[in-house]
């Protein structure tokens, strides 16, 4: 199985009264989200399934992607990794799914996944890690595919 977490691209700050979940991008974000969809889309594997939390600023995150998606509550913050996990049914799901949604939900996530003693990994805003679960010769692996920051592309 092929899990992709890409956080959300950077969103205007909270304003007093504001509904965090109707946050929008910023222009810097909206080209964030670009140019790691640009990415993704030469990577990503057919038969990709993608989630999405429905907050506004993750929707405008993955419509950059163009592809079908699915929103789902369980991503939306104030989730845990645990719960991401459980929705992905992570490792036993066979392909791949990319979900999109908000930190520290996906950083904690990711550390469930690599065994890290802390109980969150900081991802970037509009960053994208990419983790396998596969068997090697009868063991159980998961390989860090690769971390992505927009900046970097």
């Amino acid at each position: 199985m092929d899990l992709i977490l890409w956080r959300h691209a950077e969103a205007d700050e909270p304003q007093g009264g504001c509904d965090d979940l109707a946050r929008m991008l910023t222009s810097r974000g909206e080209k964030q989200a670009q140019r790691m969809a640009h990415w993704l889309d030469r990577q990503l594997p057919e038969g990709l399934r993608v989630l999405c939390s429905p907050a506004k600023r993750t929707e405008q995150t993955v419509l950059a992607l163009g592809r079908k998606y699915k929103l789902r509550a369980e991503l939306l913050p104030g989730g845990t990794g645990e719960d991401l996990l459980e929705l992905v049914q992570w490792p036993a799901q066979k392909g791949a799914v990319l979900v999109v949604g908000h930190q520290p939900m996906l950083g904690a996530a990711a550390a469930l996944i690599l065994g890290l003693p802390q109980q969150n990994c900081a991802v970037r805003k509009g960053a994208v890690w990419w983790l396998r679960h596969r068997e090697r010769q009868g063991q159980a692996e998961t390989v860090v595919m690769a971390v992505q920051s927009p900046e970097l592309l």
